[in-house]
């Protein structure tokens, strides 16, 4: 079963590419499907995450805020898919 991975971003955030990035070169797309969510269009996620993004969330559960690292990325995906 694939990991459910949100990243919440909006256009314009050069950390959001740069993690969108980090997670392609980590090599395991086959183990997790993506879901993008534009936070300009929910007031609510805008007021939560405005100044916070990106946010990547693993089946509901925040797993990295900021940055994220291939490496890392790949490893926590490895541990989601191994813990299900």
């Amino acid at each position: 079963m694939k990991t459910k991975v949100i990243i919440y971003s909006r256009p314009g955030c050069h950390l959001c590419d740069e993690a969108k990035e980090a997670m392609r070169a980590a090599g395991c797309d086959s183990e997790f499907t993506l879901e993008e969510v534009n936070i300009e269009h929910d007031p609510e996620l805008l007021a939560r995450y405005k100044d916070d993004i990106p946010v990547i969330t693993f089946t509901g559960v925040e797993m990295f805020r900021h940055r994220v690292t291939s490496e890392g990325f790949r490893r926590r995906i490895l541990l989601a898919k191994r813990d299900s």
